[in-house]
């Protein structure tokens, strides 16, 4: 591993939250639309954003691509857009969950609500909570929405409607609290979604990102690609003293030695920092450790 790809690394890990501001802002860049109370109308609203950030928001920059997979889904001839598809695979193969951790602004919501002081829960015995997610991918992004459809053909967005946190957190309450006409219309659903908001926010002062392990069908799709994602963890193995530090100091209960690429691994460099001999760091293209894979270079010089 050279110097230079290692303070790359560093620097990287160090300034997360910095990127993770900027990713949120970018997502969300017409905040005078929050005042306003209308929603940004323009032609950036056909590009998905990476991350979860709700096409309802007012100050929303782009579309969700959950959001904007399930309208396909969801639609009465059921045309599989490429577009939607290929951004999703593409962003998977170039990025993996890098998104959730850099990217996402509901990630970096979840990871602010932690740092308040109070008292921590670990979610290590929780593991098997992670693969629920895969069944909300599943079930109300793709087959239910394609399945359950009304007279017309049209299918119910069940994760943007009945799950997704976002969606009242970024469009519902903003809204309402400019405009009389939305307030008087909220009902039932607003009421649900909005004791699914603040559970969330509760579970996540308890819990780091309970949402992003648990729930996020986004998170979900780009875990399946992790393993085959550009960027990546890399170990050097002549350096590390299996002293366990890393696997202590990680947030999503991976232990990077044994799996560099785990697909909870949202690349979020807690490791890198952690590390005493400097043996962690990002690598971007294809690692010949893992036997399918081309030669390792520093790619960060």
């Amino acid at each position: 591993m050279g110097k230079g790809n290692f303070h790359a690394s560093w620097f990287l890990s160090r300034f997360r939250g910095f990127v993770q501001a900027g990713a949120a802002l970018l997502s969300n860049i017409h905040l005078p639309n929050l005042i306003k109370g209308g929603i940004h109308q323009g032609g950036s609203k056909a590009v998905c954003v990476p991350g979860l950030n709700c096409y309802s928001c007012p100050a929303a920059a782009g579309a969700c691509p959950i959001g904007a997979f399930q309208a396909v889904v969801g639609s009465s001839k059921f045309s599989f857009s490429y577009y939607v598809t290929g951004f999703l695979i593409l962003t998977g193969v170039l990025l993996g969950r890098f998104v959730c951790g850099f990217l996402c602004p509901f990630g970096w919501l979840q990871e602010l609500l932690h740092k308040i002081p109070g008292k921590k829960l670990s979610t290590g015995k929780l593991k098997p909570l992670r693969y629920v997610k895969y069944g909300v991918l599943a079930l109300t992004v793709v087959l239910l929405p394609a399945v359950l459809v009304n007279d017309v053909g049209m299918g119910d967005p069940l994760f943007c409607k009945y799950i997704c946190p976002q969606g009242v957190l970024e469009g519902a309450i903003p809204l309402s609290l400019v405009d009389s006409g939305i307030r008087s219309a909220l009902g039932a659903l607003f009421t649900w979604k909005l004791a699914v908001l603040i559970a969330v926010v509760v579970l996540s002062v308890l819990f780091y990102r309970p949402f992003c392990k648990w729930v996020c069908p986004l998170g979900a799709f780009y875990a399946l690609m992790n393993k085959v994602s550009l960027l990546g963890m890399k170990v050097d193995q002549g350096k590390c003293i299996s002293c366990g530090t890393c696997a202590r100091t990680c947030k999503m209960d991976v232990d990077v030695t044994a799996s560099p690429d785990h697909a909870e691994c949202i690349r979020c460099g807690m490791c890198v920092n952690a590390c005493p001999v400097d043996a962690i760091s990002y690598r971007f293209g294809m690692c010949v450790s893992c036997g399918h894979r081309a030669a390792e270079a520093d790619r960060f010089e």
